[in-house]
Protein backbone atom coordinates (compact mmCIF):
# COMPACT_ATOMS: atom_id res chain seq x y z
CA UNK A 1 0.00 0.00 0.00
CA UNK A 2 2.80 2.45 0.80
CA UNK A 3 4.05 2.12 -2.76
CA UNK A 4 0.91 3.69 -4.25
CA UNK A 5 0.22 6.44 -1.68
CA UNK A 6 2.24 8.90 -3.74
CA UNK A 7 0.41 8.12 -6.97
CA UNK A 8 -2.31 10.30 -8.47
CA UNK A 9 -5.59 9.10 -9.98
CA UNK A 10 -8.09 11.35 -11.74
CA UNK A 11 -11.75 10.37 -11.88
CA UNK A 12 -13.69 12.21 -14.58
CA UNK A 13 -17.31 12.48 -13.50
CA UNK A 14 -18.81 13.07 -10.04
CA UNK A 15 -21.94 11.01 -10.40
CA UNK A 16 -22.47 8.11 -8.02
CA UNK A 17 -20.28 5.74 -10.08
CA UNK A 18 -17.33 8.15 -10.13
CA UNK A 19 -17.67 8.99 -6.45
CA UNK A 20 -17.88 5.29 -5.57
CA UNK A 21 -14.70 4.73 -7.58
CA UNK A 22 -13.00 7.56 -5.67
CA UNK A 23 -14.06 6.05 -2.34
CA UNK A 24 -12.73 2.60 -3.21
CA UNK A 25 -9.52 4.09 -4.62
CA UNK A 26 -8.80 5.86 -1.36
CA UNK A 27 -9.15 2.69 0.73
CA UNK A 28 -9.75 4.52 3.96
CA UNK A 29 -7.10 7.14 3.21
CA UNK A 30 -4.23 4.77 2.45
CA UNK A 31 -4.63 4.64 -1.32
CA UNK A 32 -3.44 7.05 -3.99
CA UNK A 33 -4.23 10.74 -4.14
CA UNK A 34 -7.55 11.10 -5.98
CA UNK A 35 -8.91 14.08 -7.87
CA UNK A 36 -12.50 14.07 -9.15
CA UNK A 37 -13.34 16.48 -11.98
CA UNK A 38 -16.85 17.32 -13.16
CA UNK A 39 -18.03 19.97 -15.58
CA UNK A 40 -21.33 20.52 -13.73
CA UNK A 41 -21.81 23.06 -10.96
CA UNK A 42 -22.53 20.34 -8.40
CA UNK A 43 -21.75 16.71 -7.75
CA UNK A 44 -24.17 13.79 -7.86
CA UNK A 45 -25.34 13.69 -11.46
CA UNK A 46 -28.99 12.64 -11.42
CA UNK A 47 -29.06 12.30 -7.61
CA UNK A 48 -30.22 15.66 -6.27
CA UNK A 49 -32.72 16.97 -3.72
CA UNK A 50 -34.73 20.19 -3.60
CA UNK A 51 -37.81 21.11 -1.62
CA UNK A 52 -41.36 20.97 -2.92
CA UNK A 53 -43.92 22.58 -0.59
CA UNK A 54 -41.28 22.49 2.12
CA UNK A 55 -40.58 18.76 1.74
CA UNK A 56 -37.16 17.60 0.47
CA UNK A 57 -37.91 15.44 -2.58
CA UNK A 58 -35.45 13.76 -4.95
CA UNK A 59 -35.30 15.27 -8.43
CA UNK A 60 -33.89 12.12 -10.03
CA UNK A 61 -33.86 8.54 -8.78
CA UNK A 62 -35.89 8.20 -5.58
CA UNK A 63 -35.23 4.52 -4.87
CA UNK A 64 -32.64 1.81 -5.37
CA UNK A 65 -32.85 -1.96 -5.52
CA UNK A 66 -32.66 -3.38 -2.03
CA UNK A 67 -32.03 -6.97 -3.15
CA UNK A 68 -28.77 -6.01 -4.83
CA UNK A 69 -26.33 -5.15 -2.01
CA UNK A 70 -23.99 -2.51 -3.45
CA UNK A 71 -26.24 0.49 -2.87
CA UNK A 72 -27.08 -0.31 0.74
CA UNK A 73 -23.45 -1.24 1.45
CA UNK A 74 -22.30 2.12 0.12
CA UNK A 75 -24.86 3.96 2.26
CA UNK A 76 -23.64 2.12 5.36
CA UNK A 77 -20.00 2.70 4.45
CA UNK A 78 -20.50 6.48 4.38
CA UNK A 79 -22.59 6.72 7.55
CA UNK A 80 -26.11 6.67 6.09
CA UNK A 81 -27.00 3.12 7.12
CA UNK A 82 -29.39 4.29 9.83
CA UNK A 83 -31.22 6.43 7.28
CA UNK A 84 -32.14 3.55 4.97
CA UNK A 85 -35.93 3.34 4.72
CA UNK A 86 -38.32 0.76 3.31
CA UNK A 87 -41.35 1.73 1.20
CA UNK A 88 -44.78 1.87 2.78
CA UNK A 89 -46.21 0.06 -0.24
CA UNK A 90 -44.96 -1.29 -3.54
CA UNK A 91 -48.41 -2.03 -4.96
CA UNK A 92 -48.39 -0.38 -8.37
CA UNK A 93 -51.07 -0.18 -11.04
CA UNK A 94 -51.21 -0.02 -14.82
CA UNK A 95 -53.44 2.39 -16.71
CA UNK A 96 -55.04 0.20 -19.35
CA UNK A 97 -57.91 1.26 -21.61
CA UNK A 98 -58.38 4.38 -19.52
CA UNK A 99 -58.72 2.63 -16.13
CA UNK A 100 -56.28 1.73 -13.38
CA UNK A 101 -55.70 -1.98 -12.78
CA UNK A 102 -53.39 -3.63 -10.24
CA UNK A 103 -50.09 -4.92 -11.55
CA UNK A 104 -50.55 -8.69 -11.99
CA UNK A 105 -49.11 -10.67 -9.11
CA UNK A 106 -46.11 -12.81 -9.96
CA UNK A 107 -44.97 -10.90 -13.05
CA UNK A 108 -41.26 -10.60 -13.81
CA UNK A 109 -40.55 -7.33 -15.64
CA UNK A 110 -43.95 -7.70 -17.23
CA UNK A 111 -43.67 -11.40 -18.09
CA UNK A 112 -46.55 -13.15 -16.30
CA UNK A 113 -46.07 -16.31 -14.30
CA UNK A 114 -49.70 -16.75 -13.21
CA UNK A 115 -52.39 -16.64 -15.90
CA UNK A 116 -55.19 -16.47 -13.33
CA UNK A 117 -53.59 -13.44 -11.67
CA UNK A 118 -53.09 -11.92 -15.10
CA UNK A 119 -56.78 -12.36 -15.94
CA UNK A 120 -57.93 -11.00 -12.57
CA UNK A 121 -55.81 -7.86 -12.94
CA UNK A 122 -57.81 -6.65 -15.93
CA UNK A 123 -54.72 -5.15 -17.55
CA UNK A 124 -54.96 -7.64 -20.42
CA UNK A 125 -58.17 -8.49 -22.30
CA UNK A 126 -59.56 -12.05 -22.15
CA UNK A 127 -58.34 -12.55 -25.72
CA UNK A 128 -54.88 -11.36 -24.69
CA UNK A 129 -54.80 -13.78 -21.75
CA UNK A 130 -55.88 -16.64 -24.04
CA UNK A 131 -53.10 -15.75 -26.46
CA UNK A 132 -50.55 -15.71 -23.66
CA UNK A 133 -51.71 -19.18 -22.59
CA UNK A 134 -50.72 -20.55 -26.00
CA UNK A 135 -47.10 -20.14 -24.92
CA UNK A 136 -47.50 -23.42 -23.03
CA UNK A 137 -48.22 -25.41 -26.21
CA UNK A 138 -46.10 -23.55 -28.74
CA UNK A 139 -42.90 -25.28 -29.86
CA UNK A 140 -39.87 -24.33 -27.79
CA UNK A 141 -37.89 -21.39 -29.15
CA UNK A 142 -34.55 -21.45 -27.32
CA UNK A 143 -32.52 -18.24 -27.33
CA UNK A 144 -29.36 -18.66 -29.38
CA UNK A 145 -28.51 -15.01 -29.95
CA UNK A 146 -29.52 -11.68 -28.47
CA UNK A 147 -32.94 -10.49 -29.56
CA UNK A 148 -35.17 -7.55 -28.73
CA UNK A 149 -37.50 -7.93 -25.78
CA UNK A 150 -40.54 -7.29 -27.97
CA UNK A 151 -39.58 -9.82 -30.63
CA UNK A 152 -39.17 -12.68 -28.17
CA UNK A 153 -42.08 -11.88 -25.85
CA UNK A 154 -44.48 -11.17 -28.72
CA UNK A 155 -43.66 -14.51 -30.35
CA UNK A 156 -44.27 -16.38 -27.12
CA UNK A 157 -47.05 -14.42 -25.38
CA UNK A 158 -48.61 -12.13 -27.97
CA UNK A 159 -48.61 -8.43 -28.67
CA UNK A 160 -50.92 -7.36 -25.87
CA UNK A 161 -48.48 -8.50 -23.17
CA UNK A 162 -45.79 -6.45 -24.90
CA UNK A 163 -47.97 -3.37 -25.34
CA UNK A 164 -49.60 -3.26 -21.92
CA UNK A 165 -47.06 -4.81 -19.52
CA UNK A 166 -43.58 -5.00 -21.03
CA UNK A 167 -43.59 -1.53 -22.59
CA UNK A 168 -44.64 0.43 -19.49
CA UNK A 169 -42.23 -1.44 -17.23
CA UNK A 170 -39.25 -1.05 -19.53
CA UNK A 171 -40.32 2.50 -20.28
CA UNK A 172 -40.25 3.26 -16.58
CA UNK A 173 -36.65 2.08 -16.26
CA UNK A 174 -35.05 2.97 -19.60
CA UNK A 175 -37.54 5.39 -21.20
CA UNK A 176 -36.91 3.14 -24.18
CA UNK A 177 -38.82 0.85 -26.51
CA UNK A 178 -39.04 -2.90 -26.25
CA UNK A 179 -38.58 -3.46 -29.99
CA UNK A 180 -35.06 -2.05 -29.64
CA UNK A 181 -34.01 -3.05 -26.11
CA UNK A 182 -31.93 -6.18 -25.62
CA UNK A 183 -33.51 -9.12 -23.85
CA UNK A 184 -30.11 -10.24 -22.53
CA UNK A 185 -29.17 -6.81 -21.18
CA UNK A 186 -32.49 -5.59 -19.77
CA UNK A 187 -34.08 -8.86 -18.62
CA UNK A 188 -31.12 -11.16 -17.88
CA UNK A 189 -33.00 -13.41 -15.44
CA UNK A 190 -35.77 -13.97 -17.97
CA UNK A 191 -33.26 -14.65 -20.75
CA UNK A 192 -31.34 -17.12 -18.57
CA UNK A 193 -34.47 -18.97 -17.45
CA UNK A 194 -35.80 -19.06 -21.02
CA UNK A 195 -32.76 -21.13 -22.00
CA UNK A 196 -33.75 -23.96 -19.69
CA UNK A 197 -37.55 -23.70 -19.64
CA UNK A 198 -39.71 -24.81 -22.55
CA UNK A 199 -42.06 -21.84 -22.29
CA UNK A 200 -41.69 -18.18 -21.30
CA UNK A 201 -44.46 -18.58 -18.72
CA UNK A 202 -42.47 -21.45 -17.28
CA UNK A 203 -39.35 -19.29 -17.17
CA UNK A 204 -41.22 -16.62 -15.18
CA UNK A 205 -42.62 -19.27 -12.83
CA UNK A 206 -39.12 -20.62 -12.23
CA UNK A 207 -37.85 -17.15 -11.33
CA UNK A 208 -40.74 -16.54 -8.93
CA UNK A 209 -40.30 -19.98 -7.35
CA UNK A 210 -36.58 -19.37 -6.82
CA UNK A 211 -37.14 -16.06 -5.03
CA UNK A 212 -36.53 -16.37 -1.27
CA UNK A 213 -39.70 -16.04 0.78
CA UNK A 214 -38.06 -13.59 3.22
CA UNK A 215 -36.29 -11.43 0.61
CA UNK A 216 -37.80 -8.25 2.03
CA UNK A 217 -38.75 -5.12 0.08
CA UNK A 218 -37.56 -4.81 -3.51
CA UNK A 219 -36.63 -1.13 -3.07
CA UNK A 220 -35.10 1.10 -0.46
CA UNK A 221 -34.14 4.76 -0.14
CA UNK A 222 -32.43 7.20 2.21
CA UNK A 223 -34.80 9.12 4.48
CA UNK A 224 -33.21 12.45 3.63
CA UNK A 225 -33.30 11.53 -0.07
CA UNK A 226 -30.96 9.63 -2.37
CA UNK A 227 -29.49 13.01 -3.24
CA UNK A 228 -27.80 12.87 0.18
CA UNK A 229 -25.67 9.93 -0.97
CA UNK A 230 -23.20 11.73 -3.33
CA UNK A 231 -21.99 14.37 -0.83
CA UNK A 232 -21.61 11.71 1.86
CA UNK A 233 -19.57 9.51 -0.50
CA UNK A 234 -17.46 12.46 -1.64
CA UNK A 235 -16.67 13.42 1.96
CA UNK A 236 -15.88 9.85 3.00
CA UNK A 237 -13.56 9.39 0.03
CA UNK A 238 -11.26 12.23 1.04
CA UNK A 239 -10.82 12.98 -2.67
CA UNK A 240 -10.23 16.45 -4.04
CA UNK A 241 -13.55 17.02 -5.80
CA UNK A 242 -13.68 19.92 -8.28
CA UNK A 243 -16.84 21.01 -10.05
CA UNK A 244 -17.12 23.34 -13.02
CA UNK A 245 -14.08 21.69 -14.61
CA UNK A 246 -14.65 20.25 -18.07
CA UNK A 247 -12.13 17.72 -19.36
CA UNK A 248 -11.61 18.25 -23.10
CA UNK A 249 -8.83 15.83 -23.97
CA UNK A 250 -7.10 12.71 -22.69
CA UNK A 251 -3.60 11.81 -23.87
CA UNK A 252 -1.29 8.93 -23.02
CA UNK A 253 2.17 9.97 -21.78
CA UNK A 254 5.32 8.07 -20.89
CA UNK A 255 4.49 8.37 -17.19
CA UNK A 256 0.72 7.87 -17.37
CA UNK A 257 -2.05 10.17 -18.60
CA UNK A 258 -2.53 13.86 -19.27
CA UNK A 259 -5.93 15.54 -19.09
CA UNK A 260 -6.61 18.90 -20.71
CA UNK A 261 -9.29 20.93 -18.93
CA UNK A 262 -10.93 24.31 -19.31
CA UNK A 263 -11.58 26.54 -22.32
CA UNK A 264 -9.15 26.56 -25.24
CA UNK A 265 -7.91 30.06 -24.44
CA UNK A 266 -7.29 29.26 -20.79
CA UNK A 267 -6.67 25.51 -20.66
CA UNK A 268 -5.03 23.67 -17.80
CA UNK A 269 -3.21 20.35 -17.78
CA UNK A 270 -3.61 17.68 -15.11
CA UNK A 271 -1.20 14.75 -15.01
CA UNK A 272 -2.21 11.40 -13.53
CA UNK A 273 -0.82 7.91 -13.10
CA UNK A 274 -4.28 6.51 -13.87
CA UNK A 275 -7.68 7.71 -15.03
CA UNK A 276 -11.24 6.53 -14.45
CA UNK A 277 -13.85 7.79 -16.92
CA UNK A 278 -17.18 7.92 -15.06
CA UNK A 279 -19.13 9.94 -17.63
CA UNK A 280 -21.90 8.98 -20.08
CA UNK A 281 -21.02 7.07 -23.24
CA UNK A 282 -20.74 10.00 -25.62
CA UNK A 283 -18.41 12.21 -23.56
CA UNK A 284 -16.41 9.06 -22.78
CA UNK A 285 -16.24 8.40 -26.52
CA UNK A 286 -14.89 11.90 -27.19
CA UNK A 287 -12.20 11.53 -24.53
CA UNK A 288 -11.16 8.09 -25.80
CA UNK A 289 -11.18 8.98 -29.49
CA UNK A 290 -7.45 9.76 -29.62
CA UNK A 291 -6.01 6.88 -27.62
CA UNK A 292 -8.67 4.14 -27.76
CA UNK A 293 -10.56 4.79 -31.01
CA UNK A 294 -12.24 1.38 -31.27
CA UNK A 295 -13.78 1.72 -27.79
CA UNK A 296 -14.74 5.31 -28.64
CA UNK A 297 -16.57 4.15 -31.76
CA UNK A 298 -18.52 1.54 -29.83
CA UNK A 299 -19.53 4.00 -27.09
CA UNK A 300 -20.64 6.59 -29.66
CA UNK A 301 -23.32 4.15 -30.84
CA UNK A 302 -25.13 4.04 -27.50
CA UNK A 303 -28.31 6.12 -27.69
CA UNK A 304 -29.69 8.10 -24.76
CA UNK A 305 -33.28 9.01 -23.91
CA UNK A 306 -34.41 12.24 -22.28
CA UNK A 307 -37.08 12.61 -19.60
CA UNK A 308 -38.68 15.25 -17.43
CA UNK A 309 -39.93 14.75 -13.89
CA UNK A 310 -42.83 17.01 -12.91
CA UNK A 311 -43.37 17.04 -9.16
CA UNK A 312 -46.71 18.27 -7.83
CA UNK A 313 -47.65 18.88 -4.19
CA UNK A 314 -51.41 18.80 -3.56
CA UNK A 315 -53.49 19.15 -0.40
CA UNK A 316 -54.93 15.75 0.45
CA UNK A 317 -58.41 17.20 0.04
CA UNK A 318 -57.73 17.63 -3.70
CA UNK A 319 -58.10 13.86 -4.11
CA UNK A 320 -61.62 12.38 -3.94
CA UNK A 321 -59.97 9.33 -2.39
CA UNK A 322 -56.48 9.26 -0.92
CA UNK A 323 -54.07 7.31 -3.18
CA UNK A 324 -53.44 3.87 -1.72
CA UNK A 325 -50.73 2.47 -4.00
CA UNK A 326 -47.22 3.56 -4.85
CA UNK A 327 -48.26 4.82 -8.30
CA UNK A 328 -49.05 3.64 -11.79
CA UNK A 329 -47.47 3.05 -15.20
CA UNK A 330 -48.91 4.14 -18.53
CA UNK A 331 -48.42 2.00 -21.68
CA UNK A 332 -47.52 3.99 -24.82
CA UNK A 333 -50.63 2.59 -26.54
CA UNK A 334 -52.71 4.75 -24.19
CA UNK A 335 -51.40 7.79 -26.08
CA UNK A 336 -50.76 9.92 -22.99
CA UNK A 337 -47.74 12.18 -22.41
CA UNK A 338 -47.25 11.03 -18.81
CA UNK A 339 -45.65 7.57 -18.77
CA UNK A 340 -45.66 7.02 -15.00
CA UNK A 341 -46.88 8.62 -11.78
CA UNK A 342 -45.47 7.96 -8.30
CA UNK A 343 -47.32 8.95 -5.14
CA UNK A 344 -44.16 9.75 -3.22
CA UNK A 345 -45.78 10.47 0.15
CA UNK A 346 -47.59 7.13 -0.05
CA UNK A 347 -44.65 5.09 -1.28
CA UNK A 348 -42.31 6.69 1.28
CA UNK A 349 -44.26 7.40 4.49
CA UNK A 350 -41.37 9.40 5.99
CA UNK A 351 -42.00 12.11 3.39
CA UNK A 352 -45.49 12.59 4.82
CA UNK A 353 -44.25 13.08 8.39
CA UNK A 354 -43.76 16.85 7.95
CA UNK A 355 -47.30 17.39 6.69
CA UNK A 356 -49.90 14.64 6.79
CA UNK A 357 -52.23 16.74 4.65
CA UNK A 358 -49.83 16.82 1.70
CA UNK A 359 -49.71 14.46 -1.28
CA UNK A 360 -46.55 14.67 -3.38
CA UNK A 361 -46.78 13.20 -6.89
CA UNK A 362 -43.94 12.69 -9.38
CA UNK A 363 -45.00 12.43 -13.02
CA UNK A 364 -42.49 11.15 -15.58
CA UNK A 365 -42.75 12.47 -19.12
CA UNK A 366 -40.76 11.42 -22.18
CA UNK A 367 -39.70 8.26 -23.99
CA UNK A 368 -37.14 7.60 -26.68
CA UNK A 369 -38.51 9.10 -29.88
CA UNK A 370 -40.88 11.46 -28.03
CA UNK A 371 -38.44 14.30 -27.48
CA UNK A 372 -40.88 16.82 -28.98
CA UNK A 373 -43.04 16.76 -25.84
CA UNK A 374 -40.01 17.81 -23.80
CA UNK A 375 -39.58 20.90 -25.97
CA UNK A 376 -42.57 22.43 -24.22
CA UNK A 377 -41.87 24.97 -21.50
CA UNK A 378 -42.14 24.21 -17.79
CA UNK A 379 -45.64 25.63 -17.45
CA UNK A 380 -46.91 23.37 -20.24
CA UNK A 381 -45.30 20.28 -18.68
CA UNK A 382 -46.90 21.15 -15.34
CA UNK A 383 -50.25 21.50 -17.11
CA UNK A 384 -49.83 18.05 -18.70
CA UNK A 385 -49.11 16.51 -15.29
CA UNK A 386 -52.03 18.31 -13.65
CA UNK A 387 -54.35 17.16 -16.42
CA UNK A 388 -53.15 13.60 -15.86
CA UNK A 389 -54.03 13.80 -12.17
CA UNK A 390 -57.44 15.28 -12.97
CA UNK A 391 -58.36 12.69 -15.59
CA UNK A 392 -56.99 9.59 -13.83
CA UNK A 393 -57.25 10.42 -10.12
CA UNK A 394 -60.12 12.93 -10.17
CA UNK A 395 -57.97 15.62 -8.58
CA UNK A 396 -59.61 19.03 -8.27
CA UNK A 397 -57.94 22.36 -7.65
CA UNK A 398 -54.39 23.60 -8.08
CA UNK A 399 -51.25 22.13 -6.55
CA UNK A 400 -49.64 24.03 -3.68
CA UNK A 401 -46.24 23.81 -5.34
CA UNK A 402 -44.68 22.40 -8.49
CA UNK A 403 -41.21 21.57 -9.80
CA UNK A 404 -39.96 20.59 -13.24
CA UNK A 405 -36.68 18.71 -13.58
CA UNK A 406 -35.32 17.98 -17.04
CA UNK A 407 -32.85 15.14 -17.57
CA UNK A 408 -31.65 15.57 -21.13
CA UNK A 409 -29.90 12.55 -22.63
CA UNK A 410 -29.81 10.84 -19.27
CA UNK A 411 -30.85 7.22 -19.83
CA UNK A 412 -28.60 4.94 -21.93
CA UNK A 413 -30.42 2.51 -24.20
CA UNK A 414 -29.35 -1.13 -23.91
CA UNK A 415 -30.20 -2.05 -27.47
CA UNK A 416 -29.80 -5.53 -28.99
CA UNK A 417 -26.12 -6.46 -28.85
CA UNK A 418 -25.39 -4.20 -25.87
CA UNK A 419 -23.55 -6.82 -23.83
CA UNK A 420 -21.25 -7.65 -26.74
CA UNK A 421 -20.62 -3.95 -27.29
CA UNK A 422 -19.66 -3.46 -23.64
CA UNK A 423 -17.37 -6.49 -23.83
CA UNK A 424 -15.62 -5.00 -26.86
CA UNK A 425 -15.21 -1.66 -25.09
CA UNK A 426 -13.68 -3.29 -22.04
CA UNK A 427 -11.38 -5.44 -24.15
CA UNK A 428 -10.00 -2.32 -25.81
CA UNK A 429 -9.71 -0.46 -22.49
CA UNK A 430 -7.84 -3.43 -21.00
CA UNK A 431 -5.06 -2.87 -23.51
CA UNK A 432 -4.32 0.49 -21.84
CA UNK A 433 -2.96 0.08 -18.30
CA UNK A 434 -4.12 2.70 -15.84
CA UNK A 435 -7.39 3.38 -17.64
CA UNK A 436 -10.88 2.28 -16.56
CA UNK A 437 -14.51 3.18 -17.27
CA UNK A 438 -17.65 3.00 -15.17
CA UNK A 439 -21.22 4.29 -15.01
CA UNK A 440 -24.73 3.59 -16.24
CA UNK A 441 -23.72 2.92 -19.84
CA UNK A 442 -22.36 -0.53 -19.07
CA UNK A 443 -24.01 -2.97 -16.65
CA UNK A 444 -27.19 -1.36 -15.38
CA UNK A 445 -28.89 1.98 -14.79
CA UNK A 446 -29.66 1.56 -11.10
CA UNK A 447 -27.55 2.88 -8.25
CA UNK A 448 -26.26 -0.54 -7.10
CA UNK A 449 -25.14 -1.38 -10.65
CA UNK A 450 -23.39 1.98 -11.04
CA UNK A 451 -21.69 1.60 -7.67
CA UNK A 452 -20.49 -1.86 -8.70
CA UNK A 453 -18.92 -0.51 -11.89
CA UNK A 454 -17.17 2.20 -9.87
CA UNK A 455 -15.73 -0.36 -7.48
CA UNK A 456 -14.57 -2.59 -10.36
CA UNK A 457 -12.88 0.39 -12.04
CA UNK A 458 -11.13 1.29 -8.80
CA UNK A 459 -9.85 -2.25 -8.33
CA UNK A 460 -8.50 -2.29 -11.89
CA UNK A 461 -6.62 0.96 -11.30
CA UNK A 462 -5.28 -0.15 -7.91
CA UNK A 463 -3.98 -3.37 -9.44
CA UNK A 464 -2.13 -1.32 -12.06
CA UNK A 465 -0.65 1.05 -9.45
CA UNK A 466 0.47 -1.84 -7.27
CA UNK A 467 2.17 -3.32 -10.32
CA UNK A 468 4.01 -0.05 -10.86
CA UNK A 469 5.05 0.03 -7.23
CA UNK A 470 6.32 -3.55 -7.37
CA UNK A 471 8.28 -2.82 -10.56
CA UNK A 472 10.00 0.21 -9.02
CA UNK A 473 10.75 -1.41 -5.65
Amino acid sequence: MDGISGRHVVVVGAGIAGLAAALHLRRGGTGPRVTVLDGASRIGGKLHITEVAGVPVDEGAESMLARRPEGKELARLVGLGDELADPGTTQASVLSRGSLHPMPAGQVMGVPSDLLALARSGVISPAGVARAALDQVLPASPITTDVSVAAYVRARLGGEIVDRLIEPLLGGVYAGRSDQLSLEATMPRVAAAARTERSLLGAARAIVADAPADAGPVFTTVRSGLGALPPAVAKASGADVRTGVTVRDLVRTLEGWRLVTGPTRDEEVVDADAVVLAVPARPASRLLSREVPKAAAELARIEYASVAIVTLAYPRTAFPEAPSGSGYLVPPVEGRPVKAATFSTVKWPHLAEADRNLVVVRCSIGRLGEEQVLQRDDAELVALAMNEMTEVMGVRGLPLDTRVTRWGGSLPQYDVGHLDRVARVRAEIARHPGLAVCGAAYDGLGIPACVATGRTAALRVLEHLEGLAAASA
